[in-house]
């Protein structure tokens, strides 16, 4: 019975596409290869269509970005143990989120309308594209730029890991493009640094009023379950002389005296750390970075943050400049393993003046007494667990010599004194490291690294993130470091070429008069 009904149906389906035929646009129709089509940022010799080649935009694009290792980028694996279909390439999602840093967007609904305003940067970009043969350059363009509910998906649910990637493709690149000295001498000293970032919450902003209080760190923002409520210091400390890794966090409204300002000194975020390199004049390139919790310590970062650089550097830098918050031993170790030192303040904390030391490496009592140790012990209490040693005075230990105190410290009645320090070399080179030599003022002078690196991240806007959550933020911030990367690529590749052209014109031809 329906058979009887195909033909005539199909008759009828005939005459009406003859009525509404429209002729076909000029160029050829995309076809079903498209839609698994390569990246053509990824391509830099593929040939492109006339449109693209002649968007200013999406050649401004093809070169900030095309020095990026595209084609190794980490996809998601299509062996999935559920059916559906395939999904969707990561890559053009991340170059978008590129763009969108670097065209300063402030959200995912500002990037789909720049997108839509740039159709040849769509297809530049390799987002599977509908073929509409009407259309006028083959595609829908609204319907192959992603609505931007998956933009934000997909910056959440996207793997750390793949950015990562990325930015060590920036590296890689920026090595390849420097003089053969240059590259020598690459990440010899790094520099390291964190910044806050303001979770996007009300308990951020002083004039919200919050009957509950916005100081308690056990009351989770509704805004964003993964930001912690932590102060920056104005003074930071070393974590030799703080008991507590963390930095304190208070339960109370601020009062009037401590000057403490909402959203300045004392925010619910997370910070970013990032490990630096300066690379001649042309500029500062990110080595790693990390994104944490603002209630983490700022040594907290070093260890993961050096990990990444030597991975990349495949070496170990010579020499490091940070803040007093890494007066740490296991800094001052770190370099001089490397066979060189960490410039970092020396910050007396509790216990006042700096400790001397014996030629063997023996701490000096008040007496200058060489204070022998008198047993060692692990000390898990600390980030990095370590080996510490317990000395007491000569005069008592190991045997009593009858001597008395030549100072008559009150102690010696009652035991002698003792001292407690780590067994590591760093521990002695933290007291001893001449912090007045013009070595150390030249590489502590290298902290302007982070600062320039932190200052420009601020342009992007790291410090006021409009996401919501742990991961999104963490991968924008990595991106953002990409980016800075590829900015400082561009300028190194910019002044080869001015350098190249100026030795290849021929020398300027002088006349000269006769007297």
């Amino acid at each position: 019975m329906i058979a009887q009904f195909t033909q005539p149906f199909n008759s009828l389906g005939a005459r009406v596409a003859h009525l509404f035929h429209r002729p076909a646009p000029a160029h050829p129709p995309l076809g079903p290869l498209h839609a698994s089509r390569p990246m053509p940022i990824a391509h830099p010799d593929l040939p492109v269509p006339a449109f693209v080649a002649a968007c200013p935009v999406a050649q401004k694009y093809r070169a900030l970005l095309g020095p990026l290792d595209w084609s190794h980028f980490p996809e998601r694996s299509a062996d999935r143990p559920w059916p559906g279909s395939s999904p969707a390439p990561r890559a053009p999602f991340v170059a978008a989120y590129l763009v969108k840093l670097h065209e300063h967007k402030p959200s995912m609904p500002a990037l789909r309308a720049y997108l839509l305003d740039h159709p040849a940067l769509v297809w530049l970009l390799g987002f599977p594209l509908k073929a509409d043969p009407a259309a006028p350059h083959g595609f829908d363009l609204a319907a192959s730029v992603p609505s931007h509910r998956q933009f934000n998906r997909v910056l959440r649910e996207l793997s750390n890991d793949a950015l990562q990637f990325l930015l060590t493709s920036t590296i890689t690149a920026i090595v390849a493009a420097l003089p053969k000295d240059e590259q020598a001498h690459f990440g010899q000293v790094v520099a390291g640094d964190t910044k806050a970032i303001l979770a996007w919450v009300k308990e951020n902003n002083p004039k919200q009023f919050i009957k509950e209080g916005r100081l308690d760190k056990t009351r989770q923002p509704k805004g964003d379950p993964d930001c912690k409520l932590g102060i920056k210091k104005r003074r930071n400390t070393s974590p030799e002389d703080d008991i507590d890794t963390a930095p304190p966090t208070p339960t109370t409204e601020a009062k009037p005296a401590s000057k403490l300002q909402v959203g300045v000194d004392i925010l619910w975020g997370y910070a970013s750390g990032v490990a630096v390199t300066k690379v001649g004049d042309w500029g500062e390139v990110v080595l790693a970075e990390r994104t944490r919790p603002f209630n983490q310590s700022d040594i907290s970062y070093f260890t993961p943050l050096m990990e990444a650089t030597e991975r990349r550097l495949g070496k170990r830098p010579k020499y490091g400049a940070w803040d007093t918050a890494y007066d740490a031993f296991y800094v001052y170790e770190y370099f001089h393993d490397a066979g060189g030192f960490a410039a970092v303040p020396r910050n007396q904390g509790k216990r006042g003046a700096e400790r001397r030391f014996s030629a063997d490496g023996l701490p000096l009592c008040a007496a200058g007494l060489a204070m022998p140790m008198k047993f060692a012990y692990q000390h898990r209490s600390d980030l990095v667990e370590h080996q510490r040693g317990k000395h007491v005075c000569p005069l008592l230990f190991p045997k009593p010599t009858g001597a008395s105190c030549p100072t008559a410290d009150a102690h010696f009645t009652k035991g002698g004194c003792t001292t407690t320090i780590a067994t590591s070399v760093g521990a002695r080179i933290r007291h001893q490291l001449d912090r007045e030599s013009e070595s150390y003022k030249l590489v502590f002078n290298q902290r302007t690294a982070t600062e320039q690196i932190n200052a420009l991240a601020k342009e992007v806007g790291i410090e006021r993130p409009k996401l919501r959550n742990q991961r999104s933020i963490t991968n924008q911030n990595t991106l953002m470091y990409v980016l800075l990367n590829l900015r400082c690529l561009q300028r190194i590749q910019e002044r080869m070429s001015s350098q190249a052209a100026e030795e290849e014109q021929p020398p300027k031809r002088v006349m000269v008069l006769a007297a």
